[in-house]
């Protein structure tokens, strides 16, 4: 049976500056997202993951490529009917709960503020229930409505910036590392919600983080990246199990080990991208496994190929 594609992002160039300063911060980026599934993108900081989810938010303007979303071109200039649709279906968590909430703003108006600006004959009786029924998803009191962020953790901030995702009924989230500023105990809560949503509501992610064990939890496939280009995409148990690409395998051997001594017996990883020979031949996209994708020249994949032989 065919996915439907919910977003297909094609060739996308984001680049900042000008002419000397100019910096490629992504470079031909492709992937696409199936309706009902999280995807990950997953890389080091300054990657430019967080980068391509500010592209399809439109925060942040692409120099090429096109960003399809339910096969609608949605970069550059659009219509003023197409990007109200935007702004509904599509939501951001952001990375900093700090940050990301008006200090001034009580909670009530922070998560309807959307709302208010999307649905103009939205009833004030109405607006008040959906605020309370938000603050209820996410395991607040309604109470919490008129106080102010200062007055919550960085765990309940967090869930207010879901909250205020949520109420606008968005059929796709992107989540920019919504756990990274949280404390660990909270880390798992945080995700659990985000789980409980997207059985509940259908809602499709695009999870951005640089932490693959937090991945392995919560995505359906993954694509990393470095210095703006993706090197490998599969299938979360796929790629983990099965990592190809020698930055895919250093990103994974600096995962924390519970066992204290198969910790200290591990063998950690440092990517070198030098490596690489591209003098002969120049890399590009290839299927070494089922819908396991790398980057890499045709002597690169054939040694690729020989890694895992089943």
């Amino acid at each position: 049976m065919e996915r439907e594609v919910l977003l297909d992002v094609r060739d996308l160039d984001v680049t900042f500056g000008e002419r000397r300063k100019k910096y490629e911060a992504v470079k031909k980026v492709n992937f696409k997202l199936y309706k009902g599934e999280t995807f990950g993108l997953v890389g080091e900081s300054g990657s430019g993951k967080t980068t391509i989810g500010r592209a399809i938010m439109r925060i942040v303007p692409s120099s090429g490529g096109d960003i399809l979303y339910k096969g609608e071109k949605i970069n550059g200039k659009i219509s003023a009917e197409l990007d109200r649709k935007v702004i509904k279906e599509i939501q951001m968590i952001f990375q900093d709960p700090q940050a990301s909430l008006n200090e001034r703003a009580k909670v009530d108006y922070i998560i309807s503020e959307g709302l208010m600006n999307m649905e103009k004959g939205l009833g004030e009786t109405e607006r008040k229930q959906r605020v309370d029924q938000a603050l209820l998803d996410v395991g607040l009191l309604p109470e919490f409505a008129s106080r102010f962020p200062h007055e919550f953790s960085g765990g309940q901030r967090q869930r207010i910036g879901i909250a205020r995702s949520l109420i606008m009924n968005p059929d796709f989230i992107i989540a920019d590392e919504p756990i990274s500023a949280l404390d660990v105990s909270v880390r798992a809560q945080v995700l659990n919600l985000l789980r409980d949503m997207k059985k509940k509501r259908q809602i499709t992610y695009l999870f951005i983080a640089h932490d693959l064990s937090v991945m392995r939890f919560i995505t359906d496939r993954i694509a990393v990246i470095r210095k703006g280009e993706i090197v490998e995409m599969a299938e979360t148990e796929e790629l983990i199990t099965h990592a190809l690409h020698p930055y895919t395998r250093a990103l994974l051997s600096a995962i924390p080990m519970p066992d204290p001594r198969r910790e200290k017996e591990k063998k950690l990883l440092v990517y070198d991208p030098l490596i690489h020979d591209y003098s002969w031949e120049k890399p590009s996209w290839k299927e070494i496994r089922p819908e396991h994708f790398v980057l890499a020249n045709r002597k690169e994949a054939e040694e690729y190929k020989n890694l895992y032989k089943d």
